[in-house]
């Protein structure tokens, strides 16, 4: 139980009706999940507006209400709380219910379209490694030192994402790396945080579905760093073109890295394989595991941010060159008779042209690289098209075929994907709606040495059809048939 006032710390109240001394049992968003004794927020949401819930709230015992906008009727006995945004109050008072557990440790944040699962993985790995409790907030999944715990979205809804801060800090984490969405940012969800730093990494077409411009996706992104305070540190991505935009009217010390242009932190690409990547970094080479130039970002960004955290240069390096990376980015396997299979998450243009270049790169030039790509449903529908080009401009064959429909009919995704594909390319373009068959498709097609990309799900262990989530693994599907044809 926490006493009003002290969770209403520092959220901006422009009109109070009742006391502020009352006790709180928990803080809900959502009417359906009001109990006794809880502060329920009437935040405007895409589909829904909170201020026609506040009456259902309040029949299920909530005993105070923010809110943008006073009810008709009041209630005796319940405080109300106008507030300009209830979004970014209920991310303040999610902060203080749960005794600000982000001051307890370091909270390192990362955004950009692509790579944030990945480094934010690996600096959770890297800094277990160096002996540190540590946690993780990510796409895949989130983790507590050796706890994991299934993750629903990026980043979660503020109270749930401070509750699972406060259970880091109570189990003694000295770090937390975190994903850090557009979609987070422009909800509000990282209101009332304190963080140590914030790492940019690129910034390509995505989310317009949510943001409708580019220039909204990226200043969602750019308030992220707007909002870094003077103690921390605010880490971009120098060959990225949006890369310094990240860091005007920042007050974050600014950092750098990159392979291209002037930076604090360089590396350079010496050798690429399918077996792993050597680099020179800041003068020394080390062989590291994971593959493609877009990797190389990645361990650059972390190894920079553990310079940034003060950590021993060797150490970092000795143990970055161990680690493997996020579970369904460039995952690869090789069936007997000596096809390549990779899985990875890509589901932008930039994304999958990121990973197809990578293969281009490593490739003798004599291998057939065969693409399944599909494109998830009530998202973006720009990319889709511009998604089918960019694989058929670097690929031998390409199968289009479903993602997570959701609610979309999956004929009709296919249909405006095909859009993308040129006259030139349409005779080494397939269509299968059927993932799985898909899948089998491009696998019989392959011959030794052949490589077999499967695109967009990654790590996903379901298929999301009219809402319903189905069982599907595409690592695991794409084993077995890779098997089969061996």
């Amino acid at each position: 139980m926490k006493i009003l006032k002290d969770i209403l710390y520092g959220v901006s109240l422009r009109k109070v009706v009742g006391t502020t001394d009352a006790e709180i049992s928990a803080l809900c968003f959502d009417s359906r999940k009001a109990v006794p004794g809880v502060l329920f927020f009437a935040i405007r949401g895409t589909e829904s507006d909170g201020h026609a819930f506040i009456g259902k709230a309040i029949e299920l015992g909530a005993s105070a209400i923010i809110c943008e906008e006073f009810p008709a009727d009041l209630h005796d006995g319940i405080s109300y709380f106008m507030v300009e945004n209830a979004a970014k109050a209920l991310g303040i008072a999610a902060a203080n219910f749960y005794d600000r557990p982000s001051e307890k440790l370091k909270l390192v944040g990362v955004t950009g379209t692509n790579g944030k699962t990945t480094i934010a993985t690996l600096l959770f790995q890297l800094f277990r490694d160096l002996g540190y409790k540590t946690g993780l907030l990510s796409t895949v999944q989130n983790q507590i030192n050796e706890v994991i715990i299934p993750s629903t979205h990026t980043t979660p809804d503020p109270v749930a994402l401070n509750s699972l801060l406060a259970e880091m800090a109570d189990s003694g984490c000295d770090y937390c790396f975190m994903e850090v969405s557009s979609h987070a940012v422009a909800q509000a969800r990282i209101e009332g945080l304190d963080f140590a730093g914030g790492i940019f990494t690129n910034l390509t077409h995505d989310h317009l579905d949510f943001h409708k411009t580019f220039d909204s996706y990226l200043k969602a992104k750019k308030s992220f760093f707007d909002g870094l305070g003077n103690k921390a540190f605010a880490l971009t991505n120098m060959d990225d073109k949006n890369g310094m935009v990240m860091l005007q009217n920042t007050r974050a010390h600014k950092k750098s890295y990159g392979l291209k242009n002037i930076a604090d932190f360089k590396a350079k690409i010496i050798e690429n394989h399918f077996s792993g990547l050597l680099l020179n970094v800041e003068g020394e080479e080390v062989w590291f595991k994971m593959v493609g130039s877009f990797n190389a970002y990645n361990l650059l960004a972390v190894y920079a941010t553990a310079m940034l955290l003060d950590q021993d240069r060797t150490k970092v390096l000795t143990s970055l060159s161990r680690l493997s990376g996020a579970e369904g980015r460039f995952d690869y396997i090789i069936s007997p008779s000596g096809i390549i299979g990779i899985v990875d998450y890509a589901h932008t243009p930039d994304a999958v042209q990121n990973v197809l270049s990578t293969i281009q790169d490593i490739r003798k030039g004599t291998e057939q690289v065969i693409t399944v790509l599909g494109c998830g449903g009530d998202r973006d529908k720009a990319k889709r098209p511009v998604m089918a080009q960019v694989a058929c401009d670097w690929s031998s064959k390409v199968i289009l075929t479903s993602d997570n429909p959701r609610t979309e009919v999956p004929e009709q995704i296919i249909r405006d994907m095909e859009a993308g594909v040129m006259p030139q390319n349409k005779k080494k373009t397939l269509s299968i709606t059927d993932r799985k068959e898909a899948i089998r498709t491009a696998c019989h097609l392959a011959k030794p040495g052949d490589i077999v990309l499967v695109a967009g799900k990654g790590h996903e262990k379901y298929q999301d059809i009219g809402g319903i989530k189905l069982p599907f693994d595409d690592k695991e599907i794409l084993t077995e048939f890779l098997n089969l044809v061996s």
